[in-house]
């Protein structure tokens, strides 16, 4: 794997967490402070979360395909770890959009649902911060 497509990877991992960051802790709550309703904001918000799945799938998978085995030179760094961290984080983001996401939109056992989601959010956004700081520390 090249160098070039290598320094590639802190910035994919920088966009994913930076943008759930993002999304969580500035521009939901700024929906639903803002919007004449909860109804409403809550509509933006699920538009805004679908998007993001996609954000953080799409980072994923090129992370994913970075650093597959054999592909990175020895020694380069994160290994293992980082493909854990990079897996279950999208993981959580495609079962938040197509497990969780549906039973928050037809509101049933909303709170339930929502604090499902909300964990698995907050997970994923552990997961890629875990992917970057791996991706950004220095060695040795």
């Amino acid at each position: 794997m090249s160098t070039r497509v290598q320094t590639l990877s802190p910035w994919l991992a920088a966009l994913w967490w930076g943008s759930l960051s993002t999304l969580g802790a500035l521009v939901v709550p700024m929906l639903f402070a803002n919007l004449p309703t909860l109804a409403m904001a809550g509509a933006m918000a699920a538009k805004l979360f679908a998007a993001q799945t996609w954000l953080s799938t799409g980072c994923g998978v090129l992370l994913l395909l970075i650093h597959r085995p054999g592909a990175a030179p020895a020694g380069s760094g994160a290994g293992r770890t980082l493909l854990v961290f990079v897996m279950l984080g999208v993981l959580l983001a495609l079962l938040s959009e197509f497990a969780v996401a549906p039973r928050i939109i037809s509101r049933e056992n909303l709170r339930l649902w929502h604090g499902v989601g909300s964990a698995m959010f907050a997970l994923q956004w552990l997961c890629a911060g875990l992917t970057f700081w791996n991706l950004t520390r220095k060695a040795g």
